[in-house]
């Protein structure tokens, strides 16, 4: 009975193209990406399930239930939309903080790093690269004026 979302997803392209001439580089990854965003209020009941024991009742979405990846998408985007374009790029669930200056880039992270703590969406600090002169981003090597493809792809 779910009515299936659509979500818009850019030319990797397009991505790269805001990418070019910029010198650092920020790759974000979310903690639990789609486990993050909550159920709705008046459907939860919809992710109860019953074992021999007790109900349980899930009140995060689940990997692979339908419109996941497209609510998680929505979410990031009410996020960072002031931000896209400007110093950031997301494809999915990755995302890229590009500045020209090391200044500019301590600038940018507090921004984002506030914005996720308003929205209760936290970084695994451990599968992110900051302050990085070369990333890897949607199996693309970037870096200043240079992408080419990540060769561990092919």
């Amino acid at each position: 009975m779910t009515i299936k979302n659509k979500y818009l997803v850019l030319l990797v392209q397009n991505l790269m193209d805001r990418l070019s001439g910029v010198s650092i580089f920020m790759k974000l990854d979310f903690r639990s990406d789609y486990w993050q965003g909550r159920i709705a209020k008046g459907h939860k009941h919809k992710m109860n399930f019953i074992t021999r024991y007790d109900s349980y009742m899930f009140l995060v979405m689940l990997f692979g239930l339908t419109n996941a990846l497209t609510t998680f998408c929505n979410l990031m985007n009410d996020m960072i939309y002031e931000f896209l374009d400007d110093f950031m790029v997301m494809y999915l669930d990755e995302i890229v903080v590009y500045s020209t200056s090391i200044e500019d880039h301590v600038v940018h992270l507090s921004r984002v790093l506030n914005r996720s703590r308003e929205y209760k969406l936290f970084i695994k600090k451990d599968k992110c690269d900051f302050a990085c002169s070369e990333i890897i981003f949607v199996g693309h090597l970037v870096s200043m004026g240079q992408v080419r493809i990540d060769l561990k792809e092919v």
